[in-house]
């Protein structure tokens, strides 16, 4: 489908993150084709959308994510992290069974859909079923894995599916992960950088989320838990961790050097009362940091516009500073840096040659006026209301309220019911 938008602004986080006034945008398939004044074209589109006025941007990149954990919604609050893990979430999660998690995905895809988000870094269980979702609606996701344990033989079936998954469909990308130091063996650490350094990629986990992870792990290792992964060899090519409020000087040394990217999760380390990352001297000391919601069950929403306002008011305290944490820094986060950190750089910015993931943002409502500064606007007031559509891979798959991926959303809303039923006899 040949589609045009024009008659609004536009922010194209190419190379300066700023608004762009009368341009417009053209879709050819699943690209952008044109970013630039108007100008005649022999090109036949089948929609021409006049945006009023309205904002065009790169859609959000959620670069940590548990979506099938939507069936834990507001079941498993107000308990410290590891608690909470322990005696509510992983009981539950034994009970999952793999055609479940193609519903419970399905619920997050329509959450992310009005939040504006484009993608999703995801680490669940059964990830075949989130692909399957994610292919059916039209959603892009990239698929990271979440072994733990110490069965050696999950590491090969890691490998087969961040083989298969990066060969299955132009919405699916995969990396390789695991959960985190605190549930993965010794071995299985050893083994997952083994096939990391095989293939010359970077390994995605869970790290320094909690004050008790760290301190477990420096009395059971003498090492914190960057130093004692960096010790196996983890980092060879780089990396992504999510959380990381605990870090020491030392750990910071080595994300830098070994160019490891950091993912914030402000909602959920909230929430958990894990504490606040230290995003603000992360970035001062030239560390890459993204942001995601983590789970339904930590979270509980999956929001950027809470995530990016988390973000920056947060460090603002922590760092008794008004100026820190700049609000066009926390977009770029969560749209361009983000999509870095998943390997999504062609769909990273609105340029000629990219992807069409892309969000239009109503202006016309009262918390975006006046236009003052409206990609400030964006983090410190605006929400999901004011996502007016969002088109995927060139699709527009949620537009004025209503979805286009289907699928009626109450019929997943029946689906998910039954399997909450079903997991909490």
């Amino acid at each position: 489908m040949n589609i045009r938008l024009y008659n609004g602004l536009i922010c194209t986080m190419s190379d300066r993150t700023e608004i762009i006034e009368g341009e417009e945008i053209w879709v050819q398939g699943n690209k952008i084709s044109y970013v630039g004044p108007y100008k005649r074209s022999n090109l036949i589109f089948d929609r021409e959308l006049d945006l009023k006025g309205n904002l065009i941007m790169p859609g959000f990149k959620n670069a940590h994510a548990h979506s099938g954990m939507t069936f834990l919604r507001s079941y498993a609050d107000d308990l410290p992290l590891l608690d909470w893990l322990k005696y509510k979430v992983f009981p539950m999660e034994s009970k999952l069974k793999k055609e479940y998690l193609y519903y419970l995905n399905l619920l997050a895809i329509l959450e992310y859909l009005t939040s504006g988000i484009t993608s999703a870094m995801d680490m669940y269980f059964f990830p075949e079923e989130m692909v399957r979702a994610s292919i059916d609606v039209g959603f892009r996701s990239v698929l990271v894995s979440g072994i733990n344990g110490d069965n050696l033989d999950s590491v090969k079936n890691m490998e087969d599916n961040f083989l298969r998954f990066n060969e299955n469909h132009e919405l699916i990308s995969a990396l390789i992960g695991f959960h985190a130091e605190y549930t993965s063996s010794k071995e299985l650490i050893k083994a997952i950088a083994k096939t990391a350094e095989r293939h010359k990629v970077s390994v995605y986990m869970h790290n320094s989320e909690s004050k008790r992870e760290v301190d477990d792990c420096i009395k059971r290792t003498k090492m914190t838990p960057t130093q004692y992964l960096n010790s196996l060899g983890i980092f060879e090519h780089g990396g992504g961790c999510f959380h990381c409020v605990y870090l020491s000087q030392e750990d910071f040394e080595i994300f830098k050097q070994k160019q490891i990217a950091v993912v914030t999760c402000p909602s959920s380390n909230c929430k958990l009362a894990s504490g606040i990352a230290p995003v603000e001297k992360m970035i001062n000391f030239g560390i890459k940091v993204a942001l995601g919601t983590d789970g339904p069950a930590s979270n509980n929403a999956l929001d950027m516009f809470r995530e990016m306002y988390l973000t920056t008011v947060l460090q603002k305290v922590v760092n008794n500073n008004a100026s820190a944490m700049d609000a066009v820094k926390v977009l770029e986060m969560s749209t361009k840096i983000g999509a870095s950190v998943m390997g999504l750089t062609d769909c990273d910015t609105l340029s000629s040659g990219k992807l069409a993931d892309l969000i239009v943002i109503d202006l016309h409502q009262p918390n975006m006026q006046p236009l003052n500064n409206i990609l400030k606007n964006l983090v410190y007031s605006g929400n999901k209301q004011n996502v007016k559509l969002t088109m995927i891979n060139g699709k527009i798959l949620y537009e004025n309220g209503k979805f286009n991926i289907g699928v009626k959303p109450e019929e997943i809303y029946k689906e998910v019911n039954k399997i909450k039923s079903y997991v909490f006899l």
